[in-house]
């Protein structure tokens, strides 16, 4: 009997008789059933390659910095200045931060919401895979994060913008990332990415405003 194990990128044959001491301990059992010998032979094939591959290349799967997909530009203030009505002031995009001040007919509303996910690979497969021992993937973790702003002038929207961004990284037997991590990135790609419209929108925005922001000028008057 020829049994075949593909692990570390190439196929592995292995017979009986390439397994003289696994057949001579099968031998001592007398009362196992077919099914139990098989499984004994497999077992002894698993450990016999994973020791094998001990110098396999792993593959990583490396995730970007937090917006670094996005328009890396330096943000900068928008063309007026804004009460915060709605939101954090340590967590806004940063356009929006700069652009605070405690006296001024436009409002500012940001919200964030996060979903997280989960994917694993079934600990039964898992547990008999060599490659989970040298580092192979076993599942991900991913954040989705919703941003959303809005920009009245009194009872007037002069602006609204949404988006999201999806941040995912995998996990294996040495190490995982954490949900706070996974946070992070995500809330950073949000407000970039609101930065990013925001900047798109600047001339638009300037024209429906009364109260322009002078250029230099503080942020929080």
């Amino acid at each position: 009997m020829e049994l075949r194990l593909t692990t570390c990128g190439s196929e592995l044959h292995v017979s009986r008789s390439h397994l003289p001491a696994g057949r001579e301990h099968l031998r001592g059992m007398p009362g196992a059933s077919p099914a139990i010998k098989l499984l004994t032979i497999v077992i002894l094939l698993i450990i016999g390659a994973a020791m094998a591959c001990g110098g396999c290349a792993t593959e990583k799967v490396d995730v970007p910095a937090a917006g670094a997909s996005y328009d890396s530009a330096p943000a900068k203030p928008l063309p007026f200045r804004g009460r915060l009505l709605e939101g954090d002031s340590d967590e806004l995009p940063p356009s929006v931060a700069m652009s605070l001040t405690n006296k001024s007919p436009i409002g500012f509303s940001y919200r964030e919401e996060l979903t997280h996910g989960e994917r694993h690979t079934p600990l039964f497969l898992s547990a008999i895979d060599p490659a989970t021992y040298l580092g192979a993937p076993l599942g991900e973790y991913t954040v989705t994060a919703f941003a959303s702003l809005s920009i009245t002038d009194g009872d007037k929207v002069i602006g609204y913008y949404t988006t999201r961004a999806r941040v995912a990284e995998s996990y294996n037997i040495k190490s995982e990332p954490t949900h706070i991590e996974l946070e992070h990135q995500a809330r950073a790609a949000v407000r970039a990415k609101i930065d990013a419209q925001l900047a798109a929108d600047a001339g638009r925005l300037k024209d429906s405003s009364a109260a322009p922001l002078t250029a230099g000028a503080p942020s929080n008057q």
